[in-house]
């Protein structure tokens, strides 16, 4: 009886690790093409920003800079409370602007009148950024949702990037419905899952639960992301290497601090999003 029962559990237990491994499912790195391309970029960190240099994060002469030195450039969209497409990684303008509010509680003209930092750089619209590197270097874009706006958040985002036919990107997110999104009406846009050990971060707000099947990619088998864009101190746990040594995809790691460390991923053939020193091969 004894082993009988233990025979169950064991045949429970590897059912659940074969879901597990299952649930983490990506599409399989290609190696030519267009992933070829957008492989010989590295990508700086909200543009290639030095506050010292007052130059702000996500601003537009930080972009102006990657592009002009060969970068491309990883930046955050969120959208206002009029519907345009806001530049900035924090959804509280308070860190880069000093203003008590948030993007999806203020208008364009509001954000108009906001500078970066203590500079005189504007909160940049996607607008304004996107033509920086058409024809020029790839742009990886994330999408920040809020309260529920990703449907309307990611039809805007591709629906203005189809304006830009010279220009090479890719959109990732954190919240899978982005992803689905893509999945169901933009297949041809190449699109990433963003993910981190949740566990780590004091800031999440997500219950444990979703902080279990989101540091452990658990929605892949439904989004399908062409890469996986993972925290770079979190390159070690369990989840990414599983990942990628069941399904092989493609990897960004973000934010890469060193040359020192960017050199082994790179020799690997994974991607960086970086900061703070001027990235080479």
């Amino acid at each position: 009886m004894i082993l009988k029962i233990i025979f169950i559990l064991d045949l429970i237990c590897l059912l659940l690790a074969g879901l597990f491994m299952l649930s983490m499912m990506t599409k399989r790195c290609p190696k030519s093409g267009f992933y070829a391309k957008l492989g010989d970029c590295l990508y700086a960190h909200r543009g290639l920003h030095a506050i010292r240099a007052e130059i702000p994060e996500n601003s537009l002469r930080a972009f102006r800079l990657a592009a002009n030195n060969g970068y491309g450039a990883e930046l955050d969209v969120h959208l206002s409370r009029d519907g345009r497409l806001v530049v900035m990684h924090d959804e509280s303008l308070k860190r880069t602007t000093g203003a008590n509010a948030n993007i999806s509680g203020v208008t364009a003209q509001v954000l108009g009148q906001l500078t970066l930092e203590g500079t005189r750089e504007k909160v940049p619209f996607l607008e304004d950024v996107l033509p920086l590197f058409d024809g020029k270097t790839p742009l990886l874009i994330e999408i920040k949702t809020e309260n529920g706006n990703h449907e309307e958040l990611t039809r805007k985002v591709t629906s203005l990037l189809k304006q830009y036919p010279g220009l090479d990107y890719m959109i990732e997110s954190f919240d899978p419905r982005v992803l689905l999104w893509l999945k169901k009406h933009r297949p041809d846009i190449i699109r990433g899952q963003l993910a981190e050990n949740f566990f780590r971060d004091e800031g999440c707000n997500l219950n444990p639960v979703m902080r279990f099947l989101m540091t452990n990619m658990m929605t892949n088998f439904l989004t399908r992301p062409d890469f996986v864009a993972y925290k770079y101190e979190d390159r070690d746990d369990l989840a990414p290497g599983l990942c990628r040594k069941l399904w092989g995809p493609q990897f960004f790691w973000w934010v890469v601090p060193s040359q020192e460390d960017a050199n082994p991923l790179l020799e690997r053939g994974d991607m960086i999003i970086f900061e703070g020193f001027a990235a080479k091969r």
